[in-house]
């Protein structure tokens, strides 16, 4: 297993990368029915094997939003008690077939195998729990920010993206924008 360290953003702690840099093809697809559908069976899963460890359980990202066209991988968030203490979630993820992907201070994430779906895990109390939860609710609720959001990543892969991590801080700004306008809304 190869770890490549990266650091997106100069002002941020170094991300551990499992098993390296990967270069995919990234593509949306219109809206898929069956994406909740999936994350009920790993909700289920993820609560099975986690018990009271997994406090929360959230579908988060563009396929739980409907409508919205989406790179056909379900992010779930799952929230811990402690994110230091690897041995209450990590061991048990991966004995059912996730594999770790990113470690870094306050997150980490598993996947499938068949890299179909993304946990992301964070620490009770995180502040990004609440801007993931803020931004799937804005963008369910508000039509013009789910266009916006929807053109926007259809430019950016037009754009020829094949990094994940580069796609994703491409989108940081009109992400943050939309959360503003959340906010502002008292959504």
């Amino acid at each position: 297993m190869t770890k490549d360290c990266v650091s997106r953003r100069p002002d941020v702690v170094t991300v551990e990368l499992v098993g390296g840099t990967e270069k995919r093809p990234l593509e949306l697809v219109i809206y898929d029915d069956s994406w909740p559908v999936i994350f009920q069976d790993h909700q289920r899963r993820l609560r099975k094997v986690l018990g009271t460890t997994g406090l929360e359980v959230e579908h988060i990202g563009s396929t739980s939003v409907p409508g919205l066209a989406a790179k056909p991988i379900v992010d779930i968030l799952v929230t811990v008690g402690d994110i230091t203490a690897e041995e209450d979630y990590l061991a048990p993820l991966l004995s059912v077939g996730y594999e770790l992907r990113v470690r870094e201070p306050g997150h980490r994430l598993v996947r499938t195998s068949a890299r179909d779906v993304h946990i992301h895990i964070l620490q009770r109390g995180d502040e990004a729990i609440d801007r993931y939860v803020l931004f799937r609710n804005r963008l369910r609720a508000d039509a013009a920010d789910r266009s916006l959001y929807e053109a926007m990543k259809s430019a950016l892969l037009a754009e020829g993206f094949d990094d994940m991590n580069a796609y994703a801080d491409a989108k940081t700004e009109v992400i943050a924008a939309i959360i503003a306008r959340a906010l502002a809304s008292g959504a």
